[in-house]
Formats: C-alpha cells, structure tokens, sequence
C-alpha cells in the first residue's frame, strides 16, 4: 500500500501543468512556501504540511513531496483552509503572499519598527505582475522550445521561473508587455540600443591601457564602433537600455543637459543586441565585448543603476589582476578567472561636484571570455524547464551514467568553490558570487573543467586585507566594498554555499538522479580535502571553509523579508544590505 506522499509523488509534476497560467502560479507558491519555511526555520518534513497563520485565521495545507536538505523543496498543490479545519479551496500566489506577509508584519518582521506600511501591498502587487510575466514566459517557451545555436547565450535566457527563494521572481515593475517581448532575455528578446551623443565636458571615462578586449582602442572609440552609425563630429556617443534612454529623458538633471545642448538623443542605432539573464547586461555573438547598462527597473530587490563607485570597482579589480594580486589562486586553479570590466564611460549630471553617485547613463565595458560557448551561466544550468524535461545540468549528468552525478558535484567543488575560497584566503577579496554571476566552463562531454565569475558590482574586501591591497596599486582607497571579515564571511557563506554550490546538489536531488545527502557528504569531502591548500593561501585561510563544515548554522538571505522590509540592495549600507538569518547548515549534518 503506498503513502499519501508516494501516491502525490507518481502524479504529475505541478509544473508541468498545461496550462502556462497553472503552471506560474504552483511555481510562485512554492517560491513563497520555500522563504516561509527557511526564514521562520520551521523543520521541513516529508508528507503534509500545514503552514498556520493565526493572524488571519487560515493555514496554507499541502504535502512535501521533496523534502531538501538544501532548500529545494517540492510541493503539491496549496490549498487555504480555516483556522477551525473548515473546507479546503485552492490557494493562488496573489492570496498566499497577502496571507504570508500580513502574518509576518503582524510578527513584527526581521528589523526593529516592523514592516514598513505598505510593503505587504507593494509585495502583493508585483506578486500579481511576476505571475502574469511568468505565465508569457513559460507559454512561449513551450510553444518555441528550440534552442540558438549560441550555447552561452541559451543558458542566459533559460530563467523561466527566476529565483526560486524569492516570492515575485519575475516581478519588473515599469515595463510596458508589449515591451517585455523585446527586452526579456526569457523571451529571447533581442533589441537595438538607444544611443546619446555628449558633450566632452560632460562625460567621465576610463580604461585600462591595453586590455585586449579593447583592440587597441580608448572607451570613446570602442563605442563609436559599436554604434555603427550616429554624429562624427567630436561628441562622445553613449549607448543605454531603450526602456532607460525614455525614462532618463524625464529626470530633470538629464532633461536639463538635453534643453542646453550639452546632450542630445539619437534613437537606435546599429544592430540588435539579446538581453542576458541580468537583463541589463547585452550580448552579441560578433561582438568583442559584452555592455552592462544601468535599468532603473526594480527587480527582485533592487533598481539595477551602476554608482560611479562600481564603474571604478571593475578598472581596480583589472588593475589588481595585472599586478599579480591574484596570481596565487590563478597559478593553483588554472582553469578558474574573473571576466574584466575594462572601461567605463558615463555622463555628468550638472550641479553635482565631483561627479555623481548615480546618473543612469552610464555603461560598463564587459570582457567575452576567450571560447565563451564553452561557458554556462550557472542560473541557467540549474534552471527548472517546467514542461519541457530536466534542466541543462540533469540532461548532462543523466546521459553521463552511473556515478555521474557525485562526479560533477566533486569536479566542481574543486574548480569552481574552492578556487573562489582560495581567491578569499590569499587576498580578502569575497566575491559575490550567486548562481548569475558564476560561469561553468564544460568540457566536451559536459564536465567542469573551470570557472569564471562576472560582476563589476559584487567585491567585498576583509578590511585586515586593505593595506597590502593599497600597497600593491600604490593608492591611498579602493572602490572594493571594505567591511570586517565578519560581514564578508556572512556573505560568502549565503553567495558561495547557500545560493551557488547547494544549488547543484539541491537541482540533481530534486530531478531524482541522486541522494542529496550523498552529493552533500562528497562536498564536504572535497572541501576538507581543500582545507591545507586554503590555510596555506592566507592568515587563516582555512576558518571559513572549517566554519561550514563544523557550525551547526549558517547565515542566510532572507529574500522575503528583505522585500517585505523594502529595502534596496544596491543602495543599502554594506552591514544592512538585506535581512541575514542563522538557517541550520546542510554540510554537518553528513560529517560523521
């Protein structure tokens, strides 16, 4: 006789519902159950399950129907029911958002003052809208599955349900639908951009004297190159997102260098560039470099705006590399590399001395990695394909046989994790480096051969590390986001563990190809195997690899209640960035 939570397993797979609306609406309910859970630390189960919430008088009820030491969890489909075990009806996301962030106001949030006034509304809305974005995503998906022949560029557009810990995943508040056809990377949207000509006076730039991907050329010239048209006639040509070009033309610092001649708006110029998986970062296959743009957009947390500090932050990191600063872990992992940001280029808005925190129009010049087909998207890899088979990672490990699943998991333990923690030992250099910002490059058959991390934003620096840093460039600051080794070591156990390396083994767990507290145990084998290596790097060098093999918790991102307390990630101060919470640690509990 099979259980109920057997009899659920054989069903269909809620996600493969299909209707595409079915389908978003079970993957915005899991989303939200899966922050619930991991951020009240309530004890995850196998069989039913009944999320209670007094404040309204309702409970969420559903079964487990993958229960994840990692945070992957699955579930049946929710349903609402009375506090006094009244008649059940089916949930929708819209409701169980409401529900969920009305009980977590009425508990007070995370933050002493509570939940802001109308975040639970704001929540509720973008809910409504990533659903709905959501559901165009998955049904055009279904109706046109084939991929490009760019193999990066298919792991790029592959995010068809987003973040998986976060409640509106897909949530883009300010774009038009019509719109989102051209400029969603999960539309494999494609787009021309939207060019300004300045005036010299009123732009800032700066490169890194011969970096390859420049050809020899200054920002300026690389840029009119691109643009492949527009004024020669001394002003500096400057590309933006479209959606930005319009949104810029109605801030009044812009509109007041527009109205003086200082600048002027040429519309579209040259050819199409796709959205990336960031949606602000375009890529093209002919291109030697890729641009990330500034989008005012909000998106999961944050509006994606560049401050003129990270503009400056990717030149550093450029500079730091040519002197020799990350030599030790280049020359222990060969096959692992940060992708450059070599130049920048931005306008000044007027009436600000010293140049502004944030203008809007501004672009930071991105390195192609040499053989970029070659890389994934680490995001798109582990991607769920709801309709349409396994994600990029399962067909790869299912078609590699037995044992191929702890293969992968120790393979990228040692080239892709470990390099990054060795990166940390020797310099204090954390990088930030989620599932977005972490590229896998495979080998033919589809193994890890290396890694690279992109990111001009996500740098933080141990401040014990700062001297030596200043010392090697020969300055008196950095732009790397200096904080305690405390407040990295925070970061760099959610961005390293929690968010990039658990998703591989909470993605092959969920497909069913292996155990994951045998993937769980072969991670923490490698990492301890690692531990010499690492010590031997730096000052302390093992103590945060040894932290996430013996702490019984470790901090993690409270996607939730970060959006619930609405803070904004990429202007909040460096020790409030989001809401951290202590979430028991995976690792320890395979270590004998």
């Amino acid at each position: 006789m099979t259980t109920t939570t057997e009899a659920l397993v054989a069903q269909a797979d809620p996600l493969d519902h299909p209707d595409a609306r079915a389908t978003a609406e079970h993957a915005h309910l899991e989303a939200l159950l899966r922050c619930w859970l991991q951020e009240t630390g309530v004890e995850v189960l196998p069989g039913p399950l009944s999320v209670e919430l007094p404040s309204s008088g309702l409970a969420l009820v559903t079964e487990v129907t993958h229960c994840s030491p990692t945070g992957w969890h699955r579930f049946a489909p929710v349903r609402v029911r009375r506090a006094d075990g009244g008649e059940l009806s089916p949930a929708d996301p819209v409701l169980a958002v409401n529900l969920i962030g009305t009980e977590a106001s009425a508990r007070g949030g995370a933050r002493t003052g509570g939940v802001p006034t109308g975040e639970v509304a704001d929540l509720v809305e973008r809910t409504a809208e990533s659903v709905r974005r959501m559901t165009e995503f998955i049904a055009d998906r279904r109706s046109a599955p084939a991929d490009h022949a760019d193999a990066f560029l298919n792991a790029e557009q592959a995010l068809l349900l987003g973040h998986l810990h976060h409640p509106a995943p897909k949530s883009r508040d300010g774009v038009h639908p019509d719109e989102a056809r051209a400029y969603a990377a999960e539309l494999r949207g494609k787009f021309r951009l939207s060019w300004f000509a300045a005036d010299p006076s009123v732009v800032s730039h700066d490169a890194v004297e011969g970096a390859p991907s420049l050809g020899g050329r200054d920002t300026v010239q690389l840029l009119a190159d691109l643009a492949e048209g527009g004024p020669n006639d001394g002003r500096v040509l400057i590309p933006a997102h479209p959606w930005q070009a319009r949104n810029l033309l109605l801030r009044p610092r812009i509109k007041a260098l527009v109205e003086s001649g200082q600048l002027q708006p040429l519309g579209e110029l040259g050819p199409e560039w796709y959205a990336s998986s960031s949606l602000r970062t375009v890529y093209r296959s002919d291109a030697p470099v890729m641009l990330k743009l500034s989008l005012g957009l909000r998106i999961t947390n944050s509006r994606r705006e560049s401050t003129r500090t990270e503009l400056k932050r990717g030149l550093e990191i450029n500079r730091l590399i040519d002197a020799g600063h990350t030599a030790p872990t280049y020359g222990a992992f060969p096959g692992f590399s940060i992708v450059r940001d070599p130049a920048w280029i931005a306008v000044d808005e007027p009436g600000r001395a010293g140049g502004p925190e944030i203008t809007g129009l501004d672009v930071a010049v991105r390195e192609v990695p040499a053989d970029v087909t070659d890389y994934r998207c680490l995001a798109g890899l582990v991607a769920p394909r709801p309709g349409l088979g396994r994600s990029a990672l399962g067909e790869i490990v299912a078609g590699q046989g037995t044992g191929a699943a702890e293969r992968w998991v120790s393979d990228y333990t040692d080239r892709v994790l470990v390099p990054m923690l060795h990166l940390y030992s020797a310099t204090g250099i954390g990088l930030e480096a989620h599932q977005q910002n972490t590229l896998v490059r495979l080998d033919s058959s589809g193994g890890v051969a290396g890694s690279a991390f992109r990111d001009n934003q996500g740098y933080y620096l141990a401040s014990s590390y700062l001297p030596a840093l200043l010392d090697r460039l020969g300055v008196e600051e950095s732009t790397l986001a200096v904080v305690d080794g405390s407040i990295v070591d925070e970061r760099l156990s959610y961005y390293l563990l929690r968010n990039q390396a658990l998703a591989i083994i909470g993605c092959l767990g969920v497909e069913g190809l292996a155990d994951e507290r045998e993937l769980l145990s072969v991670m923490a084998g490698r990492l301890t195997a690692a531990l010499p290596a690492l010590a031997e790097a730096g000052p302390d060098g093992d103590r945060l690899a040894t932290r996430w093999l013996s702490a019984d918790s470790l901090p993690g991102k409270g996607n939730l209640l970060t959006r619930l307390h609405g803070i904004d990630e990429v202007l909040a101060p460096l020790d409030a960035q989001s809401v951290y919470l202590d979430m028991p640690n995976p690792l320890v509990q395979v270590i004998p």
